[in-house]
């Protein structure tokens, strides 16, 4: 039997549904959930990824070069982009892998490339790529750095703003995982098989092109009519590292793919 909330502030009608009728390929049609079972084993996001890599090679040195900016082997290179975001001493703050890869450009001499441009977009998912088979190991209580951004993060995720007063826990909610809006399940962000931190930088179907995980909170903040918080800023790098935690222990999997 199906229950209908109606959320005033939404203006929208959600739907819960048992776990056998909330099955995902409810919210595809059978052509799409085609092409998505075809995309799964040719992600157009692997262009880009590609593009990314020599990119990274260009402007950086490769995954040596890398490697040597952050201290570390590279054969320690993986493990340790899997733990991102996290403060560099170097840089002085907590960074996503976008922040990361500018400052690297910077320190090689080389004009970092904006955070809004796809150039990025394909560095940071490549270089993001390195660390696909390792688990996500981000470390919030690694020093007062940390813990301040992930508190932060939590106050951004919870903080209802805008006219309408959403927030990005008025979908992801214990009480609201699982019901539906525009015919889309609204997903745990950390359960496995959305572990949403492990598989952005992602394709997503119904844009057409790739997109980071701070570009896909954007959109969400879009769609709710509520200020875009800008691409690398404390709060956005706070909320990544908030959603980013949820994750923690899930397999990275990049590019991912999304409806």
């Amino acid at each position: 039997m199906k229950k209908r909330i109606l959320l005033g502030a939404l203006g929208l009608v959600l739907v819960f549904s048992s776990p056998l009728v909330a099955d995902e390929k409810l919210s595809m049609s059978p052509e799409d959930r085609a092409l998505y079972e075809e995309m799964l084993e040719n992600n157009p996001a692997d262009i880009y990824v590609e593009e990314g890599s020599e990119l990274l090679e260009e402007y950086i040195g490769g995954e040596a070069g890398l490697a040597k900016f952050l201290g570390v082997s590279e054969d320690e290179l993986p493990k340790y982009l899997a733990g991102f975001p996290r403060y560099i001493k170097k840089i002085g703050m907590v960074v996503a892998i976008d922040q990361m890869l500018q400052a690297a450009m910077y320190a090689n001499g080389k004009k970092p490339f904006k955070l809004k441009s796809s150039q990025m977009d394909a560095m940071a998912a490549y270089t993001k790529s390195i660390a696909n088979g390792e688990k996500i190991n981000i470390d919030i209580n690694a020093n007062e750095h940390m813990k301040e951004y992930y508190k932060l993060g939590k106050k951004v995720f919870e903080m209802r703003r805008g006219g309408r007063g959403l927030s990005c826990y008025s979908c992801h909610s214990p009480d609201i995982v699982g019901m539906r809006l525009r015919m889309q399940i609204l997903p745990d962000l950390g359960a496995p098989k959305v572990k949403a931190a492990a598989t952005w930088p992602a394709y997503r179907m119904t844009k057409g092109k790739m997109f980071t995980l701070q570009k896909r909170f954007q959109q969400c903040m879009k769609n709710a009519l509520l200020a875009k918080i800008p691409l690398g800023s404390k709060h956005m790098v706070a909320l990544e590292v908030y959603v980013t935690n949820m994750a923690k222990g899930q397999e990275i999997h990049i590019p991912g793919l999304k409806r």
